[in-house]
């Protein structure tokens, strides 16, 4: 454990290797900082004491009993045991909320609120009720409020997205965890603002002492306490779009650089069209794409970008800097850019990530299909010491930050249209909140009435020992039993689906190495090569079309020509099974998979059909 005066003394360290080039930069630098300075005087000198009802609810405020707790040697050992029970189950229309600990769901009512800043409060009642809602207190927004508010670790894998008709559940979550990270970061400044007002009554000889009083202890090691994570800058648009307005007014009478952040993010879209579609394509590109693609990219698609978000008293300032931001909009691939460059050079760090207390993954389900190993890499980066000071009053840190515990008190929530292993395995391994776990656990009617052809699928199930045997098992199981029937067979127009790309990469190596007749429509193949092999495979110049889910997400392309299709592994998403099924113009669908694949199975056949099909004596299952 470090001492306050070791701390000190490494303050001054800091301060000694510190480069100071002098110029007119650095007064225009030292300039703007005074400014800041002088502003947070000014807010410290509007503080006013609290009455004795705002300290009842501070009392009863979820934000101070998570961060002020202190974690005994026995808790400590048991989190990073990573073992978690869940024993309260809550079941709520189609799903149940599983969760360890203490259940709060089933007295939700006496919760309400508590610890939301009563000007929000009052700002997103008012915004709820002008946009016609009835009985807030009843409401989606609310219920998924209480949650984020206990502060637990969250895992939300059934939330019907805005691009897949849900927009007004995936608004409704939104919603509820932007107010809640406003509060936190809100609730954050309240508290440093108390401290530094009763700390200015002080004369300076009293001070030292008094900042050994825990009650002082108010903050991290940098000033970004929320971190939120999307896969593209429209849905970052639509997020930090909605952050703005949620805000009271009296906390954003000025906007700086909001022009900037329409035209970055928006894709040119000004404020009073963005009703209306960001995205000019042509009617028949439009129509010849589903409305969920048209919704989803039909924005700005980049994927690599970072912005800071700071609240000053009376203004939101985007861009800001990001050791003086509050807030950090990012993508995956945008920060772990970042962490690459500290990495290659030693004047970078990415230390500003070091008091994220709230973590965000929202669309967990579309960076899956970006590449999830970035979200893996950010959040093994969260909450380690920093490499410098960065201007930090050391004696004011929380001690739990000093002691290395920072990742036991950070809440992380993760929302997504589905789960798959990894995502479970980021909640499981890298979410180790001291206050817990809530968890979804759903029930699924599957997708095969929205199957329109009169076709039978046949799943055929492998064995498989263990998950990490699963992918040698189904290779083994096609080039043994399906390969030999496909090599066979004078038919063509047979088509190979594939999740994984590298899976897809094995199928082409074994393919070539039997001297099949085969095309490729991959993630990374190149355009050209695209339209050449759709032309063949519908000619029947080549036999064989192996396609990613992948691809056919970012694409949605309609293959004609398809006789047999085989999915050598089933889709994540489940919407895309009906809609590759849906191509076929012959009558024959096989699908592979064993009990490693539940997940995905319960999606697509239903919950109670997947449960029969892993456990059944029989290996072989037809539906029509």
């Amino acid at each position: 454990m470090a001492s306050r005066g070791a701390l000190k003394r490494c303050a001054t360290v800091f301060d000694a290797v510190k480069n100071d080039d002098s110029g007119e930069e650095n007064l225009e630098v030292a300039s703007e900082e005074e400014m800041e300075a002088q502003k947070e005087e000014e807010e410290v000198m509007d503080y006013k004491e609290p009455t004795m009802y705002d300290s009842l609810l501070e009392s009863l405020c979820s934000f101070h009993s998570h961060l002020d707790h202190k974690l005994s040697k026995e808790e400590v050992d048991k989190l990073e045991k990573k073992k978690w029970t869940y024993k309260w189950v809550v079941a709520m229309s189609n799903y149940k909320w599983r969760g360890t600990g203490e259940c709060f769901l089933k007295e939700l009512d006496r919760y309400l609120f508590h610890g939301l800043k009563p000007t929000l409060y009052k700002h997103w009642l008012g915004i709820y009720e002008k946009s016609g809602g009835a009985e807030f207190d009843s409401s989606k927004q609310r219920l998924f409020f209480s949650i984020c508010n206990s502060y637990r670790d969250i895992l939300h894998h059934n939330k019907k997205p805005f691009y897949l008709k849900g927009l007004e559940e995936d608004s409704s979550t939104m919603d509820a965890y932007i107010m809640h990270s406003l509060n936190h970061i809100f609730r954050t400044r309240d508290l440093v603002k108390k401290n530094e007002a009763k700390l200015a009554k002080l004369q300076e000889n009293v001070k030292a002492d008094v900042l050994n009083n825990e009650a002082f202890f108010d903050r991290g090691f940098t000033r970004p306490k929320v971190l939120i994570l999307l896969p593209l800058a429209s849905v970052a648009f639509r997020v930090v779009k909605r952050l703005i307005d949620l805000t009271p007014p009296k906390y954003k009478s000025n906007v700086e650089e909001r022009e900037r952040f329409y035209s970055e993010f928006g894709a040119g879209v000004s404020e009073d069209k963005e009703a209306e579609d960001v995205a000019e394509m042509s009617e028949s590109k439009r129509n010849s794409k589903p409305s969920d693609f048209q919704t989803l990219f039909g924005g700005n698609n980049n994927d690599h970008f970072m912005i800071g978000i700071k609240f000053t008293r009376r203004s939101i300032r985007l861009y800001g800097d990001f050791y003086s931001s509050d807030m950090i909009v990012a993508s995956p691939l945008g920060l772990v850019t970042k962490i690459g460059e500290a990495e290659l050079y030693k004047d970078k760090n990415v230390d500003y990530m070091s008091s994220i207390e709230v973590l965000i993954v929202d669309h967990a389900d579309v960076i899956l299909m970006q590449n999830w190993s970035h979200v893996n890499t950010i959040v093994e980066q969260l909450n380690r010491i920093p490499s410098e000071q960065h201007g930090t009053d050391i004696m004011r840190i929380r001690q739990w930050y000093l002691d290395g515990q920072a990742p036991f008190y950070r809440q992380s929530i993760i929302l997504s249209s589905h789960i798959n292993p990894d995502i479970n395995g980021l909640f499981n391994h890298h979410c180790l909140n001291h206050e817990g776990k809530v968890k979804l656990a759903s029930e699924y009617k599957g997708v095969l009435p929205k199957v329109v052809l009169q076709i039978q699928q046949i799943y055929e199930r492998f064995d498989a020992n263990t998950a990490e045997d699963a992918d040698d098992a189904r290779f083994d199981y096609f080039t043994r039993k399906v390969f030999p029937k496909i090599k066979d067979s004078t038919q063509g127009g047979i088509m190979l689906f594939i999740s994984s790309y590298f899976e897809f990469i094995r199928v082409r190596n074994f393919l070539k190495s039997q001297e099949a007749s085969y095309c490729l429509l991959g993630e990374y193949t190149e355009q050209r090569d695209i339209s050449r092999a759709r032309v063949w495979f519908f000619d029947g110049k080549k036999k064989i079309m192996l396609y990613t889910e992948r691809a056919h997400f970012y694409h949605r392309y309609k293959i004609r020509g398809i006789q047999n299709l085989i999915i050598y592994s089933l889709p994540e998403r489940k919407e895309f099974y009906s809609e590759v099924v849906n191509m076929l113009q012959g009558s024959s669908c096989t699908v592979l998979f064993s009990h490693f694949d539940q997940l995905r199975l319960e999606r697509i056949v239903g919950t109670a059909a997947a449960k029969r099909m892993v456990t059944s004596d029989k290996d072989v299952c037809v539906f029509c």
